[in-house]
């Protein structure tokens, strides 16, 4: 595979109920955990389901973070998908685990990219020469 980025898939159980259900506690949880993942934030976007859940993005230069919660089940669902070899997107998930006060975390990595019969990781953003020449081959 020619990996250009990687996948954490994460389920978290046993969390605090009452940050599961707090938009702006989970708003500035996953903000932060890209900043230690030392990603670039682009935007986010939020949103509060009722009677009771929540989901939400944290846009990153390197891909995303998200997160969808089930408060009633104390059970929330993220990923962190990262491009390039300067983001940890570990130190995100790990970050998230802690501030959710999780009991259980299940985590399964996956790396994305073009299929190829040779591993090799592409940079996150070549050149526009390079990218062109990528294209047309």
């Amino acid at each position: 595979m020619k990996r250009l980025g990687r996948h954490i898939l994460a389920e978290f159980t046993g969390c605090d109920q009452h940050v599961l259900n707090d938009l702006d506690t989970i708003r500035a949880i996953l903000t932060e955990a890209a900043r230690r993942a030392d990603a670039t934030i682009v935007d986010t976007v939020f949103h509060q389901y009722n009677p009771h859940g929540l989901s939400g993005v944290v846009v990153i230069a390197e891909s995303h973070i998200s997160i969808h919660t089930w408060p009633e089940y104390g059970y929330a669902a993220a990923d962190f998908f990262t491009c390039g070899e300067q983001v940890d997107p570990w130190k995100a998930c790990r970050y998230l685990q802690e501030k959710l006060s999780c009991a259980n975390m299940e985590t399964r990595e996956i790396s994305r990219g073009i299929p190829d019969v040779n591993d090799e990781v592409l940079p996150h953003k070549p050149s526009a020469a390079a990218a062109v020449r990528e294209t047309i081959v």
